[in-house]
């Protein structure tokens, strides 16, 4: 856990010691201690938050994808979900985000959720952000014409939020499948997760901002 207050981290692991499959083995005040805290404990995520005094969670979040060859996943923790901190994080490698004043239980479903390759998205705030960024089609549109019609229509599945599972059960077909699939989008985006993809696909284009992909 990485927040600058301490009465925050208290309550967090005062919630999530509280759960049987989950285990708190830090804690960080400030994004600059991160990095060597990661190194030494391997946890498989990090609570991160955003609005640290001398490194902030997006430069930390870099720093963990840029120095370790395998990192943990990243959730940021915030205050207010169109926060443009949270944005700029998701655009990092975080792979989602969650509010502080969370029950406890979607806050542990968040974690388990990105423990295994999944995302925890807002569609309706990520949409939000991503309307007042600027386009970036020319990063996105070599790998976004690779994209087959099924790879395009996991992406916007991804874009709504769904998490594998659900999206399998949509498209009637196994998980091991979906996966291959999220595996292909990734690498021809270039994103390094499901919450990257998105956030490239809103900037370029490739996924509306309209009702009908909501």
């Amino acid at each position: 856990m990485v927040d600058d207050e301490e009465l925050t981290r208290t309550g967090l692991r005062a919630l999530l010691s509280a759960k049987p499959d989950l285990d708190v083995v830090g804690e960080a005040a400030d994004g600059a201690e991160v990095l060597s805290l990661v190194e030494r404990l391997r946890p498989d995520v990090v609570l991160m938050d955003v609005r640290m005094p001398c490194v902030d969670g997006i430069e930390a979040t870099r720093r963990l994808r840029s120095a370790l060859p395998d990192p943990p996943k990243v959730v940021v923790v915030t205050t207010f979900e169109n926060d443009e901190y949270v944005y700029d994080a998701l655009r990092a490698g975080a792979s989602g985000f969650i509010r502080k004043r969370a029950p406890s239980r979607q806050i542990a479903h968040a974690i388990r959720l990105v423990a295994t390759g999944d995302s925890v998205l807002f569609p309706d705030a990520v949409r939000r952000l991503a309307l007042g960024r600027p386009v970036r089609r020319r990063a996105a549109t070599g790998g976004a014409a690779a994209l087959t019609g099924r790879e395009t229509e996991i992406l916007r599945l991804m874009a709504k939020g769904l998490s594998n599972q659900e999206t399998a059960v949509q498209l009637r077909v196994s998980l091991e499948t979906v996966k291959t699939h999220v595996g292909n989008v990734l690498a021809k985006l270039g994103a390094s997760n499901r919450t990257q993809a998105v956030v490239l696909a809103y900037e370029a284009g490739l996924v509306g901002a309209g009702a009908d992909d909501r």
